[in-house]
């Protein structure tokens, strides 16, 4: 009787394809096998000292330890909007324009579905960052995608976006309520001007839509290249949010701490669900996460400067291994086309025997939507001889398809 029971909302979500290459991973490692682990934006380095330490100092004291503030509490609040006013010159309330969020994660999950009326469209570039769409669609939702095109340095055809996104706007019924870009973006690592943005605030106020803006990766960038945000464009709270969090930035991915700014209608609606699904993160992670924010940001810089370090290592050593990648200028990951030699492959089945014959893990495009496909994303979160370890072993892997051609 009880396999009668459906979970409708259950039957929205597609098979994980991430998860058939987690499931070969665990495979092999419970059989003794060496995987180097490229597939996951999981940092490996040390959360910072100072972060730690009042962390640690934070939870000694009882007052700490009872439940929380739903929406951050305000010390973190004020954090967060003077983050944005050093970064960005943004004037925020930090009582009706900040919400504090267990990782962005929860907030994309927890606004789409304070939001999202039956049946509304959301328009996500593809591919994407999974919880970006599926956020929207659990919601109850409708997502209409488009292919993100960028040039041989991962910089996006911004023409072209703007192009799309009118068509798309032309051709969809009901119209479009909202817009998600993310840049730099995962997983392709591309990036936007600031006029980008300045385009955008001005294509939402004239088609009377809601944007919503992810950089999550705004702190790590390499060379001259510095992330811009939808919140320093002029009238932009009046038509977007935007979220970052503090897990790649600070090496506090385990901690679950983000945040979401800028309208108030749409702030208010997220510490609204908020309060009533949860009671805010552990109070000492808060605090903590404010001496992340207002503290010597350093630590940034050298967590940024890690991965452009790996980043070249991996470029030279899979150069050698006959992978030939481009530099990107922002992100933890590199987003890397499939070599001609096993295109036919597809990015699935590529990674599927990535893994199995050479012991080397990484995400296949396909997951992150169809315009993904003929790519894989590499995570920089292994270390130099790992890195090169794992070039040795793809250069082997490749050698059966070159004898082929």
């Amino acid at each position: 009787m009880f396999d009668e029971i459906q979970f409708d909302r259950m039957k929205r979500l597609p098979k994980y394809v991430f998860a058939e290459v987690n499931e070969l991973k665990m495979a092999e490692r419970r059989a003794g096998a060496d995987v180097i682990d490229f597939s996951m934006g999981n940092p490996d380095g040390d959360t910072p000292e100072h972060i730690r330490q009042k962390l640690i100092e934070s939870a000694q004291k009882t007052k700490t330890h009872g439940y929380s503030t739903s929406k951050g509490i305000p010390k973190l609040l004020g954090a967060i909007a003077d983050w944005y006013k050093r970064r960005y010159d943004c004037d925020l309330d930090p009582m009706t324009e900040c919400v504090a969020t267990m990782g962005s994660k929860e907030g994309y999950a927890h606004l789409a579905y304070a939001i999202t009326n039956l049946g509304d469209v959301t328009i996500v570039p593809d591919p994407t960052y999974p919880i970006h769409e599926y956020a929207f669609i659990l919601a109850g939702g409708s997502v209409i995608k488009f292919g993100i095109e960028f040039d041989e340095d991962y910089k996006v055809d911004e023409e072209k976006f703007f192009e799309d996104l009118a068509k798309v706007f032309k051709e969809s019924s009901p119209r479009p309520k909202y817009v998600l870009v993310n840049f730099p973006h995962n997983p392709t690592t591309a990036t936007v001007t600031q006029e980008f943005y300045v385009r955008l605030v001005a294509l939402a106020k004239e088609l009377r839509f809601y944007v919503i803006s992810d950089i999550a990766y705004g702190d790590i960038t390499f060379g001259d290249y510095v992330t811009p945000s939808i919140m320093s464009v002029p009238g932009a709270k009046d038509v977007a949010v935007e979220s970052f969090t503090l897990s790649k930035s600070y090496n506090m991915a385990g901690w679950r701490v983000g945040f979401f700014v800028g309208n108030k209608k749409l702030i208010g609606a997220l510490q609204k669900i908020k309060s009533w699904l949860d009671y805010g993160m552990f109070t000492p992670i808060q605090v903590a996460a404010t001496i992340a924010l207002n503290g010597d940001q350093q630590c940034v810089r050298d967590i940024t400067a890690k991965y452009e370090h790996r980043q070249d290592i991996l470029l030279e050593a899979f150069e050698r291994a006959g992978w030939h990648i481009k530099k990107n200028q922002a992100s933890m990951f590199v987003w890397a086309k499939l070599p001609e030699c096993v295109a036919h492959l597809g990015s699935l089945e590529f990674s599927k025997r990535l893994l199995v014959e050479a012991g080397v893990a990484v995400a296949p495009g396909i997951g992150f939507g169809e315009f993904g496909e003929g790519y894989v994303r590499i995570a920089l979160i292994e270390n130099d001889n790992r890195i090169r370890q794992a070039a040795r072993n793809i250069k082997e892997f490749l050698r059966q398809f070159e004898e082929k051609k």
